[in-house]
């Protein structure tokens, strides 16, 4: 029934799509105070250089950009190859051909834009890879999952042992990782990211190392109204993955952190990235 739901919506035409999902972002803008609140401290602890009221413009950007990517996701999720591939253009690739044409293991470094799932269906358009996800507990869990894997990527759940992701890595499928993620009890370390020491996971680099994988970062962007999106593979973090975890954390967070400034309203700032991070003994969301 929700399947079905979601297919009808994303039917409608592309610039009507848009349209109601900005209008849809403008109201969870005005409506959905907690989200907005934390949209708002992210913003101010990242950008602290911007006035105030700039800094509630971009807030404002960024749900407008949320709801139209909701319903763009919709349409591309049930889209044919031919609309994924015209609507989503690879722009910059050349180091994840070269990296495939040397037979090396590739680990896409996918941060948490709103464009995320666009961008991961559309690698695994290219041909078999992994992509990471945290079990949904929803009733779009089923659409979600199955959308996902239409192109036959296969599924890694973020908390399931290594051992099936190594051995899907080291048999040259692509791994599209999401790397800024709360740490949870797993390992971390405070890397800085826009300058405040942060917990950040470990991860990333021990599985390249266990893979010897290449790194290369991975942004998806929506253009502006009625427009698709384009995705770019940049150069790989290098040197990475070294003998010291805060450096290689801090590479990380450097190369997400490059990639935000670039598109400053389509980072997930609803999402509580500093959630970990104290001062003056008191969280920083309250």
């Amino acid at each position: 029934m929700v399947g079905g739901l979601l297919r009808g919506l994303a039917a409608l035409p592309w610039p009507l799509l848009v349209m109601t999902g900005t209008g849809l972002g403008a109201l969870a803008y005005a409506l959905a105070v907690r989200p907005r609140h934390i949209a708002r401290v992210n913003v101010g602890l990242c950008f602290p250089e911007l006035s105030t009221a700039a800094r509630e413009r971009l807030v404002r950007r960024h749900f407008l950009a949320i709801g139209q990517n909701a319903f763009a996701t919709l349409r591309l999720w049930w889209a044919s190859k031919d609309e994924l591939h015209r609507r989503v253009r690879i722009v910059a690739r050349e180091p994840y051909d070269e990296a495939l044409a040397r037979g090396r293991n590739v680990i896409l470094l996918a941060p948490h834009f709103l464009a995320l799932e666009v961008g991961g269906l559309r690698i695994s358009s290219l041909g078999p890879c992994i992509s990471m996800y945290r079990a949904p507990a929803s009733i779009l869990e089923h659409a979600l999952l199955a959308r996902r894997t239409q192109y036959g990527a296969t599924l890694w759940r973020h908390d399931a042992p290594l051992r099936s992701l190594i051995r899907s890595i080291r048999e040259h499928k692509p791994f599209y990782y999401l790397p800024d993620l709360d740490p949870g009890d797993a390992e971390a370390v405070p890397a800085p990211f826009f300058g405040i020491p942060t917990p950040t996971l470990t991860a990333l680099a021990r599985i390249a190392r266990l893979t010897d994988a290449v790194v290369l970062p991975c942004y998806t962007r929506k253009l502006p109204g009625a427009g698709g999106y384009e995705l770019e593979i940049g150069p790989s973090l290098a040197p990475f993955p070294t003998d010291d975890a805060l450096a290689d954390a801090t590479r990380m967070n450097a190369a997400i952190e490059q990639g935000i400034r670039r598109m400053p309203e389509q980072y997930l700032w609803t999402y509580k990235r500093f959630k970990r991070v104290h001062r003056d003994g008191r969280p920083l969301y309250d």
